[in-house]
């Protein structure tokens, strides 16, 4: 698996991660979802660099330039419901892409701290010989990636395969490692320094679905 960290190098994506961390501002939840459209918006300029481009010319009002336009074709996949405004952050870049959401979740059977992961509710375009960005803000233990992932494979096999995410804990990035193969690209706005016992980022930010949509049962 190829990993890429984007905030190694300081810059505005810095400034967006520390306010979507900040208990002082988080709370703020249309502040909190601009905040993590906007981490997209930084991660879909950075992953463009590593699409294919045809050349093209284009009519101006004044003569013809030649210019590059985006070949691939994109397919923008969420995992419901926190990967929403990441996912908007993407689409506001990459306009033309064609749009999936997926919805995975823990399930205590036991009503303790294990878990498995169920995924349910699928609205997929057809995903053959396409570039699949797989988006979800929080990657903890890569249980749930790696069930989307799986369920997605059923459907057709893409040209390339992106995974962006907000945080990241190590166990979670080890994980898919071990369970994806090594072509798919892992976007990582920033790595975060461990799991808890519940299996939670820490430091992490919290519950992003939580503080994008409010709380759930």
């Amino acid at each position: 698996m190829q990993i890429h960290y984007i905030s190694e190098a300081n810059s505005v994506l810095n400034h967006f991660l520390g306010q979507i961390r900040n208990v002082k501002v988080q709370n703020d939840s249309m502040r909190f979802r601009r905040n993590i459209e906007r981490i997209g918006e930084v991660m879909a300029y950075e992953l463009s660099k590593n699409l294919n481009y045809r050349n093209i010319e284009i009519q101006t009002p004044l003569g013809i330039k030649k210019t590059t336009e985006i070949e691939d074709q994109l397919v923008l996949c969420s995992i419901l419901r926190a990967g929403l405004p990441l996912h908007l952050g993407f689409l506001n870049y990459f306009d033309d892409a064609e749009n999936g959401f997926v919805s995975a979740y823990r399930y205590h059977a036991n009503n303790d701290d294990s878990f498995e992961i169920k995924v349910e509710y699928q609205a997929v375009p057809n995903i053959e010989g396409k570039n699949l960005l797989l988006i979800d803000p929080m990657l903890a233990t890569g249980q749930s990636m790696v069930a989307v992932f799986n369920t997605l494979m059923k459907k057709g096999t893409p040209k390339e395969i992106h995974i962006a995410v907000v945080i990241a804990a190590p166990e979670g990035i080890a994980y898919l490692e071990q369970h994806l193969p090594d072509n798919v690209h892992l976007w990582v706005a920033t790595l975060d320094e461990k799991l808890n016992e519940k299996n939670y980022i820490i430091p992490g930010l919290g519950d992003a679905g939580d503080l994008a949509y409010g709380n759930k049962l």
